[in-house]
């Protein structure tokens, strides 16, 4: 029997032209770790709220949803706590409670287990997850991984049958991420707890996974196993083929033919046998001269020093950097290095204690707000929905600009002219991204700072987004991005700066910075260590094994 079925499930939005889920039809086996992927829109979070009853948006809906065996609507809503378990995009958006053990007890409190049940629950997560360490800190204090990590607890801690995670990783770094999509896998594989996941990246969820579900504009376009998958992708030309992991774009842009290589052991193995007994004669591909390193700053900081409150910990220590004016540059790191601080320092909303900032060659400090807001620098914010504050998404680009004309040309390049009449509440996460980056470029900045932009971001709109930041490249904006998302920065950014402790510890172009890491770095990097020197995306693999003869007989 299934966990859980969706029977030609269709659901409307009131007011929407369109259903936003049409005819699904979907089992989950028990035990089952079914990956749910698609195009930002597509419908996959409304799919996932529908798995239970509280989370369910109001709206037409047609079909039927059973949870073993049984009408969901059925189930009452102490049961579904109990045997659903969910984790949301945000984790500010689950936590409840002020400490940590609090946390991991609120879920048991609330279903009423005894209390010696709750504490050998409680000792037990935290010893599983490894939470020991900060049982009894304020959730205030953890990281964004650490805080994501104590949800998934919480909810285990309730022993449920199904665990449901909508993009879980979108707000942590790739190592943190990793981990966290580990420990998912494990819980699987050694709980027998059915996993449903929505993800987009999908380097670390789509090999190991049982079925992977496509959807696309609310159908449900294929669920098979993840070869069947990649290769069904390829072969009709599907713009999901760009989101697959390198291993398999790599195989299929060669020309690849047979089994398909789903992870980097897999992808270097593949290589191994194509190039045994064959010379590599051009191990790496030339990189192009820019003149970027000889351009002006657009932004300097010396010796930076910030800290949020008096007696608190410092989190920039003694910062420097500097950004060549019209480059597309990024900075990367840990969750809680100091990043998005850095980036509210170079916009005026934090000031430096000791050190000194320029913009342009001119002190931060010397710009009136009117200089420094209208036409010099502009902020994209990691959370969207911070700047979408109108009814309508018309009215919020009303505030920056109001020719109709500008607005309709923006709106188009960032993709949302068909939500203009929308709430941005009732938006997608990617799709509140481009709202809310419509909604920055209005004030036509010359340094715009964007803060994990690609964050709910399809691998499809990333491609848009990258030729947009070039097309603004072109006309002398200078771009600086914090980024988890290593695969954006390797394959669009000029210059890549690490960021550590308070500070940036080490800075290159894309390739030489990747290809030198052995960690923070993308799957091609890894895969290709050893045959290749500095193949950092999917496209320098197959450039370099066509350029080496693997694919000649």
């Amino acid at each position: 029997m299934a966990h859980f079925h969706l029977q030609d499930l269709t659901f409307q939005y009131p007011g929407a032209a369109r259903p936003v889920l049409d005819h699904v039809e979907l089992p989950l086996r028990r035990g089952e770790y079914l990956v749910l992927c698609g195009r930002s829109g597509s419908g996959k979070t409304t799919l996932l709220r529908h798995l239970k009853t509280v989370l369910t948006p109001h709206g037409l809906r047609s079909g039927g949803i059973f949870f073993n065996g049984e009408p969901l609507s059925e189930i009452s809503l102490g049961r579904q706590a109990e045997k659903i378990g969910f984790v949301m995009q945000d984790p500010e958006d689950q936590l409840v409670t002020d400490k940590v053990w609090h946390e991991l007890a609120f879920g048991l409190e609330s279903l009423g287990v005894d209390a010696n049940t709750m504490r050998l629950r409680v000792a037990e997560m935290a010893s599983y997850f490894g939470i020991q360490d900060w049982f009894h800190r304020d959730v205030a204090q953890l990281s964004g991984g650490q805080k994501q990590l104590l949800n998934l607890a919480s909810i285990m801690a309730m022993q449920p049958e199904v665990l449901i995670l909508d993009e879980p990783t979108s707000q942590l770094d790739p190592i943190a991420a990793a981990d966290f999509l580990n420990t998912v896998r494990k819980i699987n594989l050694e709980l027998g707890t059915t996993i449903l996941i929505t993800e987009h990246r999908l380097e670390d969820v789509f090999p190991g996974a049982d079925r992977v579900a496509v959807m696309d504009e609310g159908k449900l376009l294929i669920c098979d196993t993840p070869g069947n998958v990649g290769r069904f992708l390829h072969e009709t030309n599907d713009p999901m083929f760009a989101a697959l992991p390198a291993p398999v774009r790599a195989f299929y842009g060669s020309g690849g033919a047979g089994e398909c290589p789903l992870t980097v052991r897999e992808g270097r193995q593949w290589l191994e046998k194509t190039f045994d007994g064959r010379e590599v004669s051009l191990p790496e591909l030339p990189v192009p001269e820019t003149g970027l390193e000889a351009a002006p700053p657009a932004l300097r900081v010396q010796e930076g020093w910030f800290r949020y409150e008096k007696n608190s910990p410092d989190v920039l220590r003694g910062l420097n950097l500097q950004i060549p004016k019209g480059s597309i540059s990024a900075i990367v790191g840990g969750n809680g290095a100091g990043k998005s601080t850095t980036l509210k320092v170079l916009c005026g909303i934090c000031k430096l204690y000791r050190g000194r900032a320029e913009l342009f060659g001119k002190p931060l400090g010397a710009y009136s707000n009117k200089e420094l807001y209208h036409g010099c620098v502009a902020m994209l914010p990691q959370d969207p929905k911070s700047l979408l504050v109108k009814q309508t998404l018309l009215e919020d680009l009303r505030e920056m600009d109001r020719d109709e004309g500008t607005i309709l040309d923006r709106a188009r390049l960032c993709q949302v002219e068909h939500l203009l009449s929308a709430n941005p509440r009732d938006l997608s996460g990617g799709e509140q991204q481009r709202a809310a980056l419509c909604k920055v470029l209005l004030t036509r900045p010359k340094l715009l700072l964007l803060d994990e932009p690609t964050k709910g971001m399809d691998s499809f709109f990333k491609q848009r987004f990258a030729r947009l930041l070039e097309g603004m490249k072109a006309e002398g904006i200078t771009i600086l991005l914090v980024s988890h998302d290593v695969e954006f920065c390797a394959a669009y950014t000029d210059f890549v700066h690490m960021f550590f402790d308070g500070q940036i510890v080490g800075s290159g172009e894309p390739k030489s910075f990747f290809g030198g890491n052995s960690f923070y770095t993308t799957a091609a990097s890894r895969m290709s260590r050893g045959m290749f020197r500095n193949a950092v995306t999917a496209e320098d693999l197959v450039a370099l094994y066509r350029a080496n003869g693997g694919d000649r007989p």
